[in-house]
């Protein structure tokens, strides 16, 4: 099911005309994970075919080619021997970094099909994101540790090490730009130009606990804010230098109305922001999509309520697809947890969904 080394070969465009079983006309990725998918991402703009990578609390990661068809072919596959926690692409989508909670982080070599430690913290990595600046590449851990290091992935020791406020739960990476929530509500920006080094410390505007964090573009293309998104089905936007107090603003979401006037409130899982053109997705513990115009604070589409929590999602680099990972999120606690049910991840075709209005 899953070979060896990844061979890179010619590109292919994801077809929204072609029919296959799934959710309406979303296609199901073949051979997904045995538990809920902790991350998911899409191989980079450098790759000529689409890859999408998923990492997982059965261990491990997985590597599919996606096709024009809107077929997936199994890859490769790594068991970690740990619940991986995050894991992302270098800029020339030849490797793959991986956060674990063995305190570690890894670099899985596609080509080669290798696996070597490149990271080292004193609790487990939560996060991990590859810079590529104008004089620099390194990786970016976030840690329980409450710390944040940069590495260079062939020295042992690395290259800065940041204290944070607390334990890092969610970062986003966009230079030159990185942003890290914590626990505590505290958000922390950095300038990753020339060197890394933080820009401003912040709490967060939204009341509760965060859960995740996402860098959005201006129309130049320049990292220029983040969404941040709370257990409480609220989104934060914030401009880091916003010309106007109003452009910074919340919005709530994966609520659902319930009887005698009240909602039930689910948290929001993940943010991921369009490529092109720069709407963005967001995704619950409710079990639904939605696609939103933050600049129109409008919302494009929801989705219909799937059976399981959706835990993670993402867009390929072109725009035209957008991943989503169901699995149980333990929102609920353990006694609503259904071991039978599996994790599915699906693809959809999204490109002309997440236009503006105004397109």
């Amino acid at each position: 099911m899953f070979g060896g080394g990844i061979q890179l070969g010619q590109n292919t465009s994801f077809s929204a005309n072609t029919t296959t079983p799934g959710v309406g006309k979303d296609f199901e990725v073949t051979a997904p994970p045995d538990d809920s998918v902790s991350a998911l991402e899409f191989s980079p703009a450098t790759l000529q075919q689409n890859f999408l990578i998923s990492g997982s609390w059965d261990f491990s990661v997985r590597c599919w080619e996606v096709e024009q068809t809107g077929k997936t072919n199994p890859k490769s596959m790594k068991n970690l021997g740990c619940p991986v926690l995050d894991v992302c692409w270098a800029d020339d989508g030849t490797k793959v970094f991986i956060a674990t909670s063995d305190k570690q982080a890894k670099c899985w070599d596609l080509g080669s099909d290798q696996l070597v430690q490149v990271a080292q913290h004193d609790a487990p990595v939560k996060t991990c994101h590859w810079i590529k600046g104008s004089n620099y590449s390194c990786l970016m851990t976030g840690s329980w540790d409450k710390t944040l290091k940069f590495w260079d992935t062939r020295s042992q020791s690395p290259m800065m090490t940041l204290n944070l406020p607390e334990r890092a739960y969610c970062a986003d990476v966009d230079y030159p730009m990185a942003v890290v929530g914590t626990a505590g509500r505290h958000v922390v920006i950095y300038s990753l130009e020339n060197k890394p080094q933080q820009f401003r410390q912040t709490d967060s505007p939204l009341k509760y606990q965060h859960r995740c964090v996402t860098i959005f573009k201006d129309k130049k293309k320049t990292p220029t804010g983040y969404a941040l998104g709370s257990i409480e089905g609220r989104v934060a936007i914030q401009h880091v230098n916003a010309i106007n107090p109003k452009d910074n603003f919340t919005f709530k979401c994966h609520r659902v109305n319930a009887t005698a006037g009240y909602q039930d409130i689910y948290a929001v899982n993940d943010i991921a922001f369009h490529p092109v053109h720069n709407t963005l997705a967001t995704v619950g513990s409710d079990g639904t999509f939605s696609f939103w115009d933050k600049d129109a604070r409008t919302k494009l589409k929801s989705s219909d309520t799937k059976d399981q929590p959706i835990t993670k999602c993402c867009f390929n680099a072109t725009g035209q697809i957008f991943a989503y990972a169901l699995g149980y999120d333990w929102s609920k606690g353990h006694e609503f947890n259904v071991p039978t049910k599996k994790p599915v991840i699906y693809l959809r075709p999204c490109f002309d969904e997440l236009k503006t209005r105004s397109n």
